[in-house]
């Protein structure tokens, strides 16, 4: 008897809470209903709302795109070329400096010396020639007379020839002092941008590339300056095509969504393809007054190859990958549909069609999740809403009037 009880309780709270939640049910759609409308897509059969773009025709490049980096034209490692102390240093680091500019003194007392005595010698020597030479006039006369014997003469003549040869000796060593004092003297080989002092005044410093001879610093060229990258072995014949016509140009942009810093020409193409990677490296040659680009930076390369005059762009958030490739909505006759297009490239927030789609054509840049072929769809204003909309309201409250 208890477990008849039992069970007739439970099937009445059951009974209750499913008629709770009917009754719950039917009063918020009343309740909906009384509201006098429907939200925006919710409603069944109501249109959703969209934002849509004219695909446009314009002037549009044909372009490669590739990441590059910026090295130096020229860069000179500045090395001591005699022994001796750093005496002095005429730059601060990371100064601009011209071809010419004295960068650093090295002690030139022990130079200056040698000098002055190569000076010395020489003048010596000079004397000692002026002397045998008059010697040598003052016989010849003689001889003729037969007052002297010929071998008398000729050692005249041979001391003359040896001081002569003895005189450009020591012109030479003169010349070879004059340049190692010069040598005190460190000039920058060419124009650039210091780097890091590698030695500091006070240190010996060692002569030539070997030796222990460690460059001073380095200096790089920045204007003009050059971009290496590398493209596809596939590009490169479309490249070659184009890279002797005017239009055809290299922009260089270190951030890929800004504006290009720098424009130039193709300059290189390595003579063979890196087989580990299958490119090629390229180089173009751009001015950098500026210097908006530095040497190690990476930047983004963009080739302009040709501009095609009449290109189909839409807005990169209108194009919709598929299983089946690229694909647009479109609005025709109120109803949204799908469009199979062929992207070809794009360029920033634009993309150009090759295929599927031509000029005018409207295409959508909001996709609601409700989207599917065929539902019907209406065109919202610049704000993002309806266009009807507000003429649903003022309706709306004349008939408020009139029930009034």
């Amino acid at each position: 008897m208890k477990r008849l009880v039992m069970t007739a309780v439970f099937l009445a709270i059951a009974a209750g809470g499913y008629g709770a939640w009917w009754w719950w049910q039917q009063s918020g759609a009343v309740t909906a209903e009384g509201k006098g409308g429907t939200a925006k897509g919710k409603g069944k059969g109501a249109p959703l709302f969209v934002k849509t773009a004219k695909a446009v025709a314009k002037p549009m490049p044909v372009l490669i795109e590739a990441v590059g980096s910026v090295e130096p034209e020229h860069s000179v490692q500045v090395r001591a070329q005699v022994l001796g102390v750093l005496q002095s240093v005429l730059f601060k680091e990371g100064d601009k400096v011209k071809a010419g500019q004295q960068l650093f003194q090295i002690d030139p007392r022990t130079f200056q010396a040698l000098y002055r005595q190569a000076q010395a010698q020489l003048a010596r020597d000079e004397a000692q020639l002026e002397n045998a030479k008059v010697q040598r006039d003052r016989l010849e006369p003689l001889l003729k007379r037969e007052f002297i014997t010929r071998q008398e003469f000729d050692v005249a003549v041979t001391s003359t020839k040896s001081l002569e040869a003895t005189v450009d000796a020591d012109r030479a060593l003169l010349e070879q002092a004059r340049i190692q004092l010069e040598f005190s003297r460190i000039h920058a080989p060419i124009s650039g941008r210091t780097g890091a002092l590698a030695v500091k005044p006070g240190n010996l410093v060692a002569a030539g590339a070997g030796g222990g001879g460690a460059p001073l610093v380095t200096i790089n060229s920045t204007d003009p300056i050059l971009v290496s990258f590398s493209i596809p072995e596939r590009q490169l014949e479309e490249i070659r095509r184009y890279q002797n016509e005017k239009a055809m140009k290299i922009e260089i942009l270190p951030d890929r969504s800004g504006p290009a810093v720098a424009e130039g020409k193709l300059v290189f193409i390595d003579n063979t393809v890196t087989p580990q990677t299958g490119t090629v490296v390229l180089k173009t040659r751009v001015t950098n007054k500026e210097e908006a680009l530095w040497p190690g930076q990476f930047v983004n390369v963009r080739i302009v190859l040709k501009i095609e005059p009449e290109a189909v762009v839409v807005p990169e958030v209108a194009v919709q990958p598929g299983q089946q490739g690229s694909f647009v909505y479109m609005v025709n006759d109120g109803k949204a549909r799908i469009q199979p297009v062929k992207v070809s490239r794009q360029i920033g927030g634009e993309v150009v069609i090759a295929d599927g789609i031509k000029a005018d054509d409207i295409v959508l840049t909001e996709i609601p999740q409700a989207i599917a072929p065929g539902v019907a769809v209406q065109i919202a204003d610049a704000d993002g809403k309806d266009e009807g909309k507000g003429k649903g309201r003022k309706s709306e409250k004349n008939d408020a009037k009139g029930a009034k």
